[in-house]
């Protein structure tokens, strides 16, 4: 029996090779299809194919009377059933059998379960040991280039929930692009131009704090500035939204921002940016992000005006004093859109054309992704078809990611409207409700507010991060910030007493105590599968991969250390007991990691 050797992290692809070398020896070279996956009870292996069933019908079709040696031969006579075929591929496999396998089984009607050697963990966990802070990276997306945007708020308005949860993805996907191995480039754009901001500019204009005490001199923090500039906007949009004299005020403001010839109006706008672009910063890194590059409407309105201009003829279309595009001449499952308005302003479509013709120009992306929430769906195929036309070959490297609303169990909330919680309230919350989960612990003031900073954040991150991205999001508040169940919090913590059982055991006598032991456990079937899912976490661009298996990991190795006496002076494997825990330790905060949320030291 000749003896293959093993990469760890490449089992499930060394597996799938061997199967199609049998597979091919048989006569058998297109149209193979077959899965080799982790069972979902793994009583029945650590991997599993059903091959032999797939293939089953292909391989019927296949013989000749001349094929009846190679019939016999698989299945024992004239007759069979894929069972036998199973069997038949069980045989050829173990010819060769893999190292880091243990056994190979056939189950059912004809499932290959494959078994890995007590070795093979071992070997799995002086690898993770080894790796360190590269644990689980892969090198899918090496020597390229992508590009991330995300978060995209808009200056004169509220930092809501939705950019809460677009950062909060955008991160996500920013961090496993990069342990995929790519040159990772973070982008905000930002809508520093438009309706919403003539809108804040009228009620400004109006107020008591721009007639009485100049905008210069009105006190509170940046914060506090920028929810006043919010609670403009929402006041200026009912107005614009009821009043139709009102409504012509706000779109003469707006030409003039655009125009820049009014002083009143440029001094309020150039207040107005600055504090909320700075308090946006402030809310940045509270999330742990740093961008690249931030794009902002006002530039990229150029840009796009002039492209579009460029093509009218070609592929937009004048029409009533505007400027489309049809996109259903191109796609049924497109529509009709406005780039420049019958007032000859650009509108957000043709913006949009100028930010990717500049990404593009700027970096070269071999892949630019976008986050938004999936209301816009439509309206960036419609964008993204009109570039297409005018740049061909970028149509296979932009990349439009959607995901869910977030919604609390009063429903949908609107900054029009004003009756919304902003994403930074809802961060603020979140702490607070940390800090008194905290009260009889014995921390200090300032490690109360680290430990509630990072727990609190973390709590709020994953509870986003944890579903599918075309969900939509009910958000618990008590659920998120609990220290049980499905939470980041018990992730967090979890971690934390990892890290304590290790640090416990540094003056802990290991010698003598170096044995493996016999029994593998469910808690080290998972710890090794942590790349493969990060590598499903970047095919599928879906962070919750990750969350779900950090939550069954949890779950595993508590079970483990309930059920283990580690620390003890009869336990003759407390070395790789200990081991164990601190390669499930780096597992976590890898994966943690990757979903923007950091491990505190103490909980």
């Amino acid at each position: 029996m000749a003896l293959v050797l093993l990469d760890i992290n490449k089992m499930k692809e060394i597996i799938e090779s061997k199967i199609k070398e049998v597979l091919k020896n048989i006569g058998i070279n297109e149209d193979i299809s077959f899965n080799v996956e982790h069972p979902d009870d793994l009583k029945n292996g650590d991997y599993s194919t059903n091959v032999a069933m797939s293939m089953f019908p292909k391989l019927i079709s296949n013989f000749t009377p001349s094929d009846y040696p190679i019939k016999t031969e698989i299945f024992g006579g004239d007759k069979g059933s894929s069972r036998d075929f199973a069997k038949f591929i069980k045989l050829k496999l173990e010819e060769n059998i893999l190292s880091g396998l243990d056994k190979i089984e056939v189950a059912g009607p004809g499932f290959i379960n494959f078994y890995l050697s007590r070795e093979f963990f071992v070997d799995s966990v002086k690898e993770i040991l080894n790796k360190g802070n590269d644990w689980g990276k892969n090198k899918i997306l090496k020597d390229k280039k992508v590009m991330v945007e995300y978060t995209d708020p808009n200056p004169f308005k509220p930092f809501h929930i939705g950019h809460l949860m677009a950062n909060t993805i955008g991160e996500s996907i920013s961090r496993i692009v990069e342990f995929s191995g790519a040159n990772t480039i973070r982008a905000n754009y930002q809508g520093d131009v438009g309706p919403h901001v003539a809108k804040a500019i009228y009620v400004i204009l109006k107020s008591k704090e721009y007639l009485e005490i100049g905008l210069q001199n009105i006190t509170g923090s940046i914060s506090d500035k920028a929810i006043w500039i919010g609670e403009c906007y929402s006041k200026g949009s009912n107005l614009y939204d009821t009043d139709e004299n009102t409504k012509k005020e706000i779109e003469e403001i707006n030409k003039k921002v655009y125009e820049k010839s009014d002083e009143k109006i440029n001094e309020i706008y150039n207040w107005g940016r600055k504090t909320t672009l700075e308090a946006f910063e402030e809310i940045y890194k509270l999330l742990g992000t740093k961008f690249d590059y931030y794009f902002f409407e006002s530039e990229m309105a150029k840009v796009g005006e002039k492209i579009v201009k460029e093509n009218v003829g070609n592929v937009f279309e004048e029409s009533d004093g505007a400027i489309v595009f049809h996109g259903e001449n191109y796609d049924k499952k497109l529509h009709t859109r406005v780039f420049i308005n019958s007032q000859s302003l650009p509108t957000y479509e043709t913006k949009e054309i100028g930010l990717t013709i500049t990404k593009f120009e700027k970096e070269n992306p071999d892949i630019s992704i976008i986050t938004t929430a999936i209301e816009q769906a439509e309206y960036m195929k419609v964008v993204q078809k009109a570039i297409s036309l005018i740049h061909p070959e970028l149509e296979s490297r932009m990349k439009h990611i959607t995901h869910g609303m977030m919604k609390l169990t009063s429903g949908k909330m609107s900054s029009r409207k004003g009756n919304i919680i902003t994403g930074e309230s809802l961060l603020r919350d979140s702490m607070n409700m940390i800090i008194e989960k905290m009260i009889s612990r014995e921390f200090s003031v300032e490690e109360k507010k680290k430990i509630a900073e990072v727990v609190g954040v973390g709590a709020l991150k994953y509870s986003i991060l944890k579903s599918s991205l075309g969900s939509d999001i009910i958000y618990d508040q008590e659920k998120s910030v609990s220290f049980e169940g499905d939470s980041g919090p018990y992730l967090q913590y979890t971690a934390v007493r990892a890290n304590g059982i290790f640090k416990k055991s540094e003056s802990f006598n290991l010698e003598n105590r170096n044995q493996i032991p016999e029994e593998i456990t469910n808690f080290e079937k998972l710890l090794y599968q942590f790349p493969e899912i990060v590598k499903y976490s970047y095919e599928d661009f879906a962070p919750h991969h990750i969350a779900v298996y950090l939550v069954e990991l949890a779950s595993e190795f508590n079970s483990f250390y309930g059920n283990t006496q580690i620390l003890k002076n009869d336990n003759l494997c407390a070395k790789y007991h200990l081991d164990l825990i601190k390669a499930f330790y780096q597992t976590v905060k890898n994966g943690l990691w990757l979903l923007g949320i950091e491990v505190p030291e103490k909980m």
